[in-house]
């Protein structure tokens, strides 16, 4: 997987991921986060689905967020997503949410570890 080059996911907010006040509700930015980080891997013919059956599974280590503005019903959403750095068992993301603006939305940076079924560290399959 190549640390230099950005992804981009971009999707709509639907009624679905807000609250009352038409905002989106604030655990909704960690499953954004979550898909934008699924579909990077995917472009790298990294299927979760896939290295299930090798016994590779991916477990949030440490995050920190940031929420700079808030994200709207139907809003366009446009998550960036870039690998910071990669171990041989872990991956730390930088990911930014824009909105169709251009607008900062929230930033995080996520340390994903790669594991086994037993929940122990195991080697990146590259």
């Amino acid at each position: 997987m190549d640390a230099t080059t950005t992804y981009q996911h971009s999707f709509r907010v639907y009624a679905e991921d807000v609250d009352y006040m038409g905002i989106v509700y604030h655990a909704n930015y960690l499953r954004f986060f979550e898909r934008a980080r699924t579909e990077m891997l995917r472009k790298n013919d990294l299927i979760l689905s896939d290295l299930l059956k090798q016994d590779t599974l991916f477990a949030i280590y440490d995050m920190h967020i940031q929420y700079k503005a808030p994200a709207r019903l139907d809003d366009l959403l446009t998550i960036e997503t870039q690998v910071q750095q990669l171990g041989s068992c872990s991956f730390l993301f930088q990911q930014g949410m824009h909105n169709q603006e251009k607008k900062l939305i929230c930033n995080a940076k996520i340390q994903v570890v790669c594991v086994n079924s037993d929940l122990k560290p195991k080697r990146f399959p590259h």
